[in-house]
C-alpha cells in the first residue's frame, strides 16, 4: 500500500514537473493559450498529491502503530523528498519569470489608469 501511494505520488510529481518545464518553455516562445490549457490539470495534479502526501501519513503512522518499523520505507520517502525539492526549486523558477511580467502589466494598466484620471477609458458623449 505504503509503495503504491509513493509510485502514484512519485508519477504526479514528474508529470507536473514536465509540465511547469513546458510552461516555461511556452512562456519564452510566447505560447499564452499553451499555458491556459494545463492550468487545471495541474490544479488537479497539485490536489492529488496533497492528498496523496496525506494518506502516505497515515499509512506510515498506521504501520508504526502495528509496530513496523517504517524505516523500510527511508530511501523511497528520501527520494519522493527530493523530487518535491526539484518541484519546488522548479516552480520558483517559473515564478521568476511570472511574477515580473505580472508587475510589468499591472505597472501599465496603473500608468493607463493615472493618465486618464483614474479611468481606463476615457469616453465622452
Amino acid at each position: 500500500m505504503i509503495e503504491n501511494t509513493i509510485k502514484n505520488m512519485s508519477e504526479l510529481i514528474v508529470k507536473l514537473k514536465d509540465s511547469i518545464t513546458q510552461d516555461i518553455e511556452d512562456i519564452k516562445a510566447a505560447k499564452h493559450e499553451e499555458l491556459l490549457k494545463r492550468n487545471d490539470e495541474k490544479h488537479i495534479m497539485i490536489e492529488d498529491i496533497t492528498l496523496l502526501k496525506a494518506q502516505l501519513n497515515k499509512e506510515l503512522m498506521s504501520k508504526i502503530q502495528e509496530g513496523i518499523d517504517v524505516n523500510i520505507y527511508r530511501s523511497s520517502v528520501d527520494a519522493l523528498e527530493v523530487e518535491l525539492r526539484e518541484l519546488y526549486e522548479l516552480n520558483r523558477k517559473l515564478a521568476s519569470i511570472v511574477l515580473p511580467v505580472q508587475q510589468m502589466y499591472k505597472d501599465l494598466v496603473s500608468e493607463i489608469s493615472a493618465n486618464n484620471g483614474g479611468n481606463f477609458f476615457d469616453i465622452k458623449a
